[in-house]
């Protein structure tokens, strides 16, 4: 009976810190897992399909090639040990280096994606106010240098944490996050609160640079029909056809054709008015009302196709989503680091983060959605791989 006892006691006494570290946390495992196979899959067809498909083939869409390969980097080289994290119930098990590489690759690859967005918004502003000077069909110097500028700023927001910025005293081997709180406030202001402004300023100009163009072009398009009017009511007062004589023998308009009294720029008419109209006065159209701009850079301004204005209404809801899931890791991330005294539960800070991650698997969705082209491929590719 004692022996049964102590079996009962020691069965009922609290496990060790071991034993109770194993708790595991499944439902992030899950959601790990799947959110990592869509972001894959996702942004993987959107590479294919630019690279594939003529129509996409567009300078935007390579900007949205490089925020795609940055959500790649993100799903391959981030998310796994996260979700591993995540996983043992936020108890990083593995080496310091390892976590810092984890934290270097993921504020460089937030900072990239965020910094992709700012440069699509330059690219369209430059494409709407300075058309003249914008290649819509290859990738000149300038968007070569926006490309490269997005990763390379990337790397240098990141690459403290490899120096070792991350080694503070007495920092805890069993949590994996930016130790320096300075540095936290330095990397989210250069990541995301100052990119963020700049950002929507330039939508801004942009969108109203495409209002002004839009009322441009059904101005002149009323100009036109206004003229086409005219003209059409003009003809319809001329005598018909009936009452002009037959035409000439072909002898005759041969040789009438042939030794003009002096050259005109107007077409020659083959059949003379009738004698009751030769000597009377006769009804002409005028096209003093029709006004051409005799600025000649005016036909030089490139146009905004409709493909170009379908794809910049997509991008205002990529870079509102983006916002949308990473504002509040931001903001409470800063706030974790400046204010000492707020508290920040990990349970928040988690929800948070897991938000901002999601995005990543978001744009994908909203090409699918808003664009057709986008639409169209991916709607081919999945019925090639279903049959």
């Amino acid at each position: 009976m004692a022996a049964n006892l102590s079996a009962a006691a020691e069965a009922e006494a609290p496990l060790p810190d071991s034993a109770a570290a194993t708790r595991y946390n499944w439902p992030a495992l899950v959601f790990g897992v799947l959110l990592i196979v869509v972001i894959i899959c996702g942004n993987l067809l959107v590479c294919l399909s630019v690279f594939t498909e003529k129509a996409l083939k567009t300078t935007t869409n390579y900007f949205i090639v490089s925020l795609a390969v940055a959500d790649l980097m993100l799903a391959v080289l981030v998310l796994p040990l996260f979700v591993f994290s995540e996983f043992q119930d936020g108890v990083w098990t593995l080496s310091t280096t390892i976590c810092d590489g984890l934290m270097t690759m993921d504020v460089m690859l937030c900072t990239a994606s965020i910094f992709n967005l700012c440069a699509i918004s330059i690219d369209r502003f430059i494409a709407v106010l300075i058309p003249l000077n914008y290649n819509r069909k290859h990738v000149d110097l300038r968007q070569t240098v926006l490309l490269s500028a997005t990763w390379i700023l990337a790397l240098a927001v990141a690459s403290p944490v490899m120096f070792g910025i991350n080694n503070v005293p007495g920092r805890d081997p069993g949590e994996c996050k930016l130790e320096n709180n300075n540095y936290v406030l330095y990397s989210s202001v250069c990541s995301f609160f100052i990119p963020c402004p700049i950002m929507l300023l330039l939508y801004c100009g942009m969108f109203r640079g495409l209002r002004r163009w839009e009322e441009a072009r059904k101005a002149k398009l009323r100009n036109s029909i206004q003229a086409c009017r005219k003209l059409q009511e003009a003809a319809a007062s001329l005598p018909p056809l009936a009452s002009l004589p037959p035409p000439l023998p072909p002898i005759i308009e041969r040789e009438l054709t042939d030794t003009p009294d002096e050259p005109s720029t107007f077409p020659s008419t083959d059949r003379p008015f009738h004698s009751e109209y030769k000597d009377g006065p006769v009804r002409t159209v005028s096209f003093a009302e029709i006004r051409f701009n005799p600025d000649p850079h005016r036909r030089k301004r490139a146009k905004i196709n409709s493909r170009e204005r379908k794809a910049m209404k997509v991008l205002p809801v990529v870079v509102g989503a983006f916002l949308f899931c990473w504002t509040p890791f931001f903001v409470l991330h800063t706030m974790r680091a400046r204010c000492q005294d707020c508290h920040v539960p990990p349970a928040l800070m988690s929800v948070v983060t897991w938000l901002g991650y999601v995005n990543s698997a978001l744009n994908p969705v909203i090409y699918t959605v808003f664009n057709t082209e986008f639409r169209n491929f991916f709607k081919k590719f999945l019925h090639r791989c279903c049959s």
